[in-house]
């Protein structure tokens, strides 16, 4: 069931729904909007319907208008939105501080609107929020390296993390978490058709709305090859499902260090189609 209802006081009869719908499976003839005979199973559940309707009449897979956040003029300009792109940096040096919980919590619940194949909406974003629990995390990756190199183990194409894990324990440099106080990591089901474009792209929105509050984000392949192949009984401790895969990780913080520029592009690798 899709639960799909009309507010008759609400509703001004302007088809937009109907119309909008990208199943077309709204009735506009009708009196009042209304899901066509049959075809409710086909609804992709992206919500179009309701985001388009002007005076908030139509309700949606139990989702009240009223609490959808209003469409304003008052967004970034594209020459904002281009300074971002282009600024963002890959930060490897972190401050000691944390993050507010609040902000935290804000920039993941922000992120839960990411474009996801199939409206699925199924990615998990697994979030170690205090540096205590990183620590903890910390000694059993790296642990878990020095148990892989000595029982042989450790991926011939991983070797260099022996070299990671050698210098925390003889120098604490820490190569894989960069010493940063949090960590994001975003999977989702085997079973969905898109999981790991679905979980990058989430990551990819983290890490804009993170910068645009001043935090660095460092993309992490690294911890991904720990939980993936070194111990991935470490996926089911930190509370990971057994059929999810993980697309990456980003550890993040506020930056010791501020830029003063962009860096220079070395050009566009552009395929422009004409047929």
């Amino acid at each position: 069931m899709i639960d799909f209802k009309i507010d008759t006081e609400r509703c001004i009869g302007c088809g937009l729904c109907s119309k909008e719908c990208p199943m077309l499976i709204i009735d506009g003839q009708t009196d009042y909007p209304e899901i066509k005979a049959g075809k409710e199973s086909l609804c992709i559940r992206c919500q179009h319907c309701l985001a388009v309707c002007p005076t908030a009449a139509l309700s949606i897979l139990g989702k009240d208008p009223d609490q959808s956040e209003l469409v304003s003029d008052e967004l970034p300009t594209p020459e904002e939105m281009s300074r971002l792109i282009k600024t963002r940096r890959s930060i490897r040096k972190f401050k000691a501080e944390q993050i507010a919980p609040e902000l935290i919590q804000q920039l993941l619940e922000t992120t839960a609107y990411a474009p996801t194949g199939h409206n699925k909406n199924a990615v998990m974003l697994s979030v170690v929020d205090n540096r205590n629990d990183l620590a903890k995390l910390r000694s059993l990756a790296y642990d878990s390296i020095k148990q892989a190199r000595e029982e042989g183990r450790l991926p011939a194409d991983k070797a260099m993390l022996f070299n990671v894990q050698r210098l925390w324990a003889s120098k604490q440099i820490d190569v894989l978490f960069r010493d940063a106080p949090h960590l994001l990591i975003a999977s989702a089901p085997k079973s969905i058709t898109t999981p790991i474009i679905d979980s990058t792209i989430a990551l990819s929105y983290f890490e804009l709305l993170a910068n645009s509050h001043g935090i660095g984000t460092l993309w992490n392949g690294m911890i991904k090859w720990v939980i993936d192949e070194i111990n991935p009984a470490l996926a089911r401790q930190i509370g990971i499902p057994e059929d999810h895969v993980i697309a990456s990780t980003l550890v993040f913080g506020k930056p010791t260090v501020s830029y003063a520029r962009a860096i220079q592009s070395d050009g566009l690798n552009l395929n422009r189609i004409s047929l």
